[in-house]
C-alpha cells in the first residue's frame, strides 16, 4: 500500500505519467457536465485503479462544493495533489482542462466563421442517455458508502426536497453540514463559526453579482488584461450550477464591458454543455469572440487559476477534517448533500433530454453495459456520441 499525501493510505500509488494520460483522456472524452464528469472520475479512480478508497473520493467530493469554481477540474485536482502533491495538483489540472480548451477554441473558430454547428447539437443529443446510465451508477455506489447512518439518509432525502423546491444549493450544502456536525458533537460554537463564515462568503457573492450586475453607458474598449481580471473574478466566487455561470457573464460581457451579444452568450454556454470536460471552457469561447487566440488563453487561464489555488490551500486540510468529530459530521453532511445535487441534476437532465424510446433504449442498454459487462464508462459515453452523431447523418 503507498504512503499518499497528507498522510492518507491509499491501494495503488500512479505513476505521474499515468495520472496525465488518464486526465487528458477524461478532458477529452468527457461529456454531460460536472455529475457525469464525478461520475466517470468515479469509475476510473475508484472502482478501476483503486488510487482512492470510495470514502476518501467522497470527502474531496464534498471539500469541492465548499470553495468557488469548477467543481469537477477541483476533484481532478484534488486527486492529483493527493498522490503526487503539487506537481500532481498542476498536471492532473492541467491535463483535464487542455483537452476541452483546444476542443472549444476549434469549435469557436468553426462558430466565427461558419455559425453554429448541428453535428454539435447531434452529439450532445445521444451523449445523454448513457450520461445519465452512468451517473445514476455512481450515485448508488458513492450513496452505499456516504449514507452510512438513518441520520445521513434523512438529510439526504431533506435535502433533495429542499433543491427540488428551489433552494439554492451552496445553502443546503452549508445547512446539511451544520446539521451532520452539530448532531455528531454539541460543539455550538464552531458550529456558529461555520454560520459566520458562510455569512461572509454569500456576501462576498451578493456584492460581485452586484457590483458585475451595473451596466455600462458604453462598450468598454477591449484589453487582455480586462478580459483575465473578469474570468479571474468569475472563478474566485462563483458557486453553484451553469445558471449562476450565464448570470455572471451576462453581468460582465453582456451588460458590463459590452462585448458579446446576448445571443452570443447563449451560444457560448451551448457550446460549453456540448463539449467534453470542465463546463467552465465556456470562457475558452467568449475569449475567442473577443480576442482570437491569445483572448481564447487568457480567459481560460483567468477562470480555471483560481481553481488551482483554493484547492492547493484547503487540499492539505481535508484529511486534518476527518480528524475531527465535529467537522468529519460537517462533511459527512455536505457529502451526503453532495450526492442529493448529483440526484436532482440527473433528474432534470433526463427529464428534458429522454423523451423518446430510442433514448430510453439507448439510456438502458448503457446501464445494462455499465453494470452486467463492467464496460468502461469514458467508452460508453464516446459510444452515445457517435450513435447520436451517425443518426444525425443518416437523418440528414
Amino acid at each position: 500500500m503507498g504512503q499518499a499525501f497528507a498522510g492518507i493510505p491509499f491501494t495503488k500509488k500512479p505513476s505521474l505519467r499515468e495520472t496525465a494520460v488518464l486526465f487528458l483522456r477524461l478532458g477529452t472524452t468527457a461529456f454531460g457536465g460536472p455529475a457525469a464528469h464525478i461520475a466517470l472520475m468515479e469509475d476510473e479512480v475508484v472502482t478501476r485503479r483503486r488510487w482512492l478508497t470510495r470514502e476518501q473520493f467522497l470527502d474531496y467530493v464534498g471539500a469541492t462544493n465548499l470553495i468557488p469554481g469548477p467543481n469537477s477540474t477541483e476533484l481532478a485536482i484534488h486527486i492529483g495533489l493527493t498522490r503526487h502533491g503539487v506537481a500532481g495538483l498542476i498536471v492532473a489540472g492541467v491535463c483535464f482542462i487542455l483537452p476541452a480548451a483546444v476542443i472549444v477554441t476549434v469549435v469557436a473558430w468553426a462558430y466565427a466563421r461558419f455559425g453554429m454547428l448541428p453535428a454539435a447539437v447531434a452529439i450532445f443529443s445521444g451523449v445523454t442517455p448513457p450520461v445519465v446510465a452512468v451517473i445514476a451508477q455512481a450515485l448508488w455506489k458513492l450513496g452505499r458508502s456516504a449514507v452510512k447512518s438513518p441520520t445521513l439518509a434523512a438529510i439526504t432525502l431533506f435535502s433533495i426536497v429542499a433543491l427540488v423546491a428551489g433552494t439554492n444549493e451552496l445553502l443546503v450544502l452549508i445547512v446539511a453540514g451544520l446539521v451532520g456536525g452539530l448532531l455528531t458533537t454539541r460543539a455550538i460554537a464552531r458550529a456558529w463559526l461555520v454560520v459566520l463564515a458562510a455569512s461572509f462568503v454569500r456576501s462576498t457573492i451578493a456584492v460581485a453579482v452586484v457590483a458585475g450586475g451595473i451596466a455600462a453607458t458604453a462598450t468598454v474598449p477591449f484589453s487582455q488584461w480586462t478580459l483575465f481580471a473578469t474570468f479571474a473574478k468569475i472563478g474566485s466566487v462563483l458557486f453553484g450550477s451553469g445558471y449562476v455561470l450565464v448570470a455572471f457573464l451576462r453581468a460582465d460581457f453582456v451588460a458590463h464591458l459590452g462585448w458579446i451579444t446576448e445571443r452570443q452568450l447563449l451560444d457560448a454556454i451551448a457550446i460549453g454543455q456540448v463539449t467534453p470536460g470542465p463546463v467552465f471552457t465556456t470562457a475558452t469561447f467568449v475569449g475567442y469572440l473577443v480576442g482570437g487566440v491569445g483572448g481564447a488563453i487568457v480567459a481560460t487561464l483567468g477562470i480555471f487559476l483560481p481553481a488551482f489555488v483554493f484547492v492547493g490551500l484547503s487540499g492539505p486540510l481535508v484529511p486534518r477534517i476527518r480528524a475531527s468529530r465535529f467537522a468529519s459530521g460537517v462533511l459527512d453532511g455536505v457529502n451526503v448533500a453532495s450526492l442529493a445535487l448529483m440526484a436532482v441534476v440527473t433528474w432534470h437532465l433526463g427529464r428534458r433530454t429522454i423523451t423518446n424510446p430510442t433514448m430510453v433504449l439507448m439510456a438502458a442498454g448503457a446501464l445494462v453495459a455499465l453494470v452486467r459487462y463492467k464496460m468502461n464508462a469514458t467508452w460508453v459515453v464516446v459510444a452515445g456520441a457517435l450513435i447520436g452523431l451517425v443518426t444525425s447523418l443518416l437523418s440528414a
